[in-house]
């Protein structure tokens, strides 16, 4: 069975992975991540918003090849160091 970390994001950060300018996807380090971000998972995915599953050119699909905590600067966080889990996107899934 398929494990999906789903990850939905803005259009700016969408259209910055779609154009692989992105290559990681961040999230705060916060208990509520911690306990999401330690499965184990066989996907990511990262959607424009929260799409319905026939708006298939709304999600890209990688595989989950980890993560790791980092500190980061980002507008995101106010713009201050924030912790953060850092998720790759490294190996875009194909579908045919």
């Amino acid at each position: 069975m398929t494990k999906v970390l789903r990850l939905p994001v803005k259009a700016e950060y969408f259209n910055q992975i779609k154009a692989g300018t992105k290559t990681e996807e961040y999230r705060i380090v916060k208990e509520y991540w911690g306990k999401r971000i330690v499965k184990e998972y066989n996907e990511v995915w990262i959607t424009l918003g929260y799409p319905s599953s026939s708006e298939q050119d709304k999600i890209i699909k990688f595989k989950f090849t980890g993560y790791e905590e980092k500190e980061i600067t980002h507008k995101e966080f106010g713009n201050k160091p924030t912790r953060v889990y850092a998720i790759k996107l490294e190996e875009k899934i194909y579908e045919i």
